[in-house]
C-alpha cells in the first residue's frame, strides 16, 4: 500500500502533538493524513476520545491506517468495536500504562485497562526502554495480546519532541516499511 491509497489518521495523545512533534511533521508530509481533533486535549474524556476516533474512521473513503501516540493508543484500541470502515493497519507508539496508579494526571487511568483481544488488522507497537509513562515490559505484554509486532526503540524516552524525536527518521523508515506491507484491498 502507498500512502495515497489510505486515509491516514494521526491520533495524538494527552495535550496533543505540537508543531515539533513527529506526528505533526508526518501529517504535514503525508497528503492523505489528517489529525483526529479532540474537544478537550488537557482533560481527556475516554468516551469522547473514542467517539471522535470512530467518527473519523467511519467518515473515511479509503482504507484507514492509524498512527497513534501515547494516550492515542488506548483510545484507538477502545474505539475498534465502533469501526464500520476498513482499517488496514495501526502504528502504535509509546502506549502508556494507564493502569499504573502512579500515572499523572490521575484521570488518565480512566483510559484503562486496555482490551487484550487480538487486533483485527496488522499492527506495529513501538516502545522505549525508558518511557516514563509505560514500561517496555507493559508494551511487550500488550503487543503480544494484540498480535502486534513489537519494535524496540531503545532508550528513547516517550518518543516525542521532549525526548528529541521531532523528525524521528527511524520511525519514518519503520512506518514506510509497515505501510508497504499492508493491502490496499
Amino acid at each position: 500500500m502507498k500512502a495515497s491509497d489510505a486515509d491516514i489518521l494521526i491520533i495524538p495523545g494527552y495535550t496533543n502533538s505540537g508543531p515539533g512533534h513527529w506526528q505533526s511533521r508526518w501529517q504535514a508530509k503525508l497528503s492523505t493524513a489528517r489529525r483526529v481533533e479532540q474537544a478537550e486535549w488537557t482533560k481527556p474524556v475516554r468516551e469522547d476520545w473514542i467517539a471522535r476516533i470512530a467518527e473519523e474512521v467511519n467518515a473515511s473513503t479509503r482504507p484507514v491506517v492509524l498512527i497513534a501516540h501515547s494516550l492515542g493508543a488506548p483510545s484507538a484500541i477502545h474505539a475498534i468495536p465502533r469501526f464500520r470502515k476498513r482499517v488496514a493497519g495501526a502504528f502504535l507508539v509509546a502506549p502508556p500504562d494507564v493502569t499504573n496508579p502512579d500515572i499523572r494526571p490521575k484521570h488518565l487511568m480512566t483510559f484503562g485497562p486496555y482490551p487484550r483481544d487480538p487486533l483485527p488488522f496488522p499492527s506495529i507497537t513501538v516502545a522505549s526502554r525508558n518511557d516514563p509513562f509505560g514500561s517496555y515490559e507493559h508494551a511487550d505484554d500488550m503487543a503480544s495480546s494484540w498480535g502486534s509486532f513489537l519494535v524496540d526503540a531503545g532508550e528513547a524516552g516517550h518518543i516525542n519532541a521532549d525526548s528529541g524525536h521531532g523528525p524521528w527518521p527511524e520511525g519514518t523508515m519503520v512506518f514506510a516499511q509497515f505501510l508497504s506491507r499492508l493491502s490496499a484491498d
